[in-house]
């Protein structure tokens, strides 16, 4: 039996890739171009989902690209920054999402010529407001962009480092993955990984194996955006699985980029199968077109994902937060309690090693 989409809004649930960028809403975009005099490409709703490609299959990563240059035309002064973060953590919260790592590239929000810093600030207040309005926790994963520059990858590193323990828990490497090998940003990485902070790549999506290869060996990156191509490296992907690097599976937008012909045809299945620690994310709720619970339902209905499979899936979001462990421990308690309905016993999907014994009192909040 095919569950509705309206269980699957009912379950608290995390997500750990999604562009700031590529989930405004397109009523603000409309009133931000408005406010500040942007032409943007149509000025009706329908119009700019249409020349947006929203929720299409466009064929290529750098065609899907595309409309960020329309969602970044609006995104340029700190009121539009703190809106578009409050707005994205109040849409998550409406579905149930307990956990969000929102990632961006300041330097894309810098064209306008607000200093790095103020980006970052503001966007970090819209996220605490949220917060304090709906309860949702939010971190950064700033972005160094692949097919700009090094140079410029090794200042969005140094503005991570600032901001460790400020809001930002990860330093990430996005942007058009074909010809922009990771290797080339190293330095960023370096830094990175010299002031023990969290990474996460792009890797996997528009290139092979090789480049989640380059992402784990030569960057030391901690999980994988995406990931659709590990299955053609038998042993990388059991070096990956043994290992618990993360997947960050984004069904929806992988086919709408071509890294997959269909749902029914995403890897996404296989490696939850052989035990890799999947988790599900929306990558972009605005050009995908979608939510959390969308992708975990489409799991569900296309890919035939149980009850059980799902849970898995859930927790595995908050397993792979870039977060304190005792945090997570209080995090990873509570979830499971509250898939109790869904499932009947949810700790029986953890690893019995993992499973909390004693009294179970409340993490403090992050």
């Amino acid at each position: 039996m095919t569950l509705p989409i309206t269980v699957f809004e009912k379950l608290p649930k995390a997500d750990l890739h999604v562009h700031l960028d590529g989930s405004l809403r397109i009523p603000t975009m409309l009133d931000l171009a408005e406010q500040r005099g942007v032409k943007l490409p149509a000025d009706t709703p329908e119009g700019l989902r249409q020349v947006m490609h929203c929720g299409e299959n466009t064929g290529s990563l750098v065609e899907y690209l595309k409309a960020f240059d329309i969602t970044l035309s609006v995104m340029q002064t700190e009121d539009s920054l703190y809106r578009s973060a409050y707005e994205l953590a109040e849409d998550a919260a409406k579905e149930n999402v307990r956990y969000m790592e929102v990632r961006y590239a300041p330097m894309l929000h810098a064209r306008g010529g607000l200093r790095m810093v103020a980006v970052v600030e503001a966007v970090l207040a819209g996220l605490r407001e949220a917060e304090k309005d709906h309860g949702i926790e939010s971190r950064v994963i700033i972005c160094g962009i692949r097919n700009i520059s090094p140079e410029s990858s090794l200042e969005m590193a140094r503005l991570a480092v600032a901001y460790k323990n400020r809001g930002v828990v990860a330093f990430d490497l996005a942007g058009a993955e074909y010809d922009h090998p990771a290797k080339h940003h190293r330095e960023a990485f370096q830094l990175i990984r010299n002031n023990n902070i969290n990474c996460t790549i792009h890797a996997g999506e528009a290139f092979g194996p090789e480049s989640i290869s380059q992402a784990i060996h030569v960057c030391g990156a901690h999980r994988i955006g995406h990931g659709c191509r590990l299955r053609e490296d038998g042993d990388l992907l059991h070096y990956v699985n043994d290992h618990r690097i993360a997947l960050e599976c984004c069904p929806s937008s992988n086919v709408q980029t071509g890294a997959v012909a269909s749902l029914a045809t995403h890897p996404l299945k296989l490696y939850h199968d052989l035990g890799v620690r999947v988790t599900v994310n929306t990558d972009n709720r605005l050009i995908t077109d979608t939510t959390v619970s969308k992708e975990l339902w489409l799991c569900h209905k296309e890919m035939g994902l149980g009850e059980r499979d799902i849970a898995r899936i859930i927790l595995n979001g908050f397993k792979a937060a870039f977060m304190p462990f005792h945090i997570k421990q209080g995090y990873l308690r509570r979830i499971s309690a509250e898939l109790q309905g869904f499932l009947g016993d949810p700790l029986s999907v953890l690893p019995e090693a993992q499973r909390p014994v004693g009294p179970q009192p409340e993490a403090p909040r992050a």
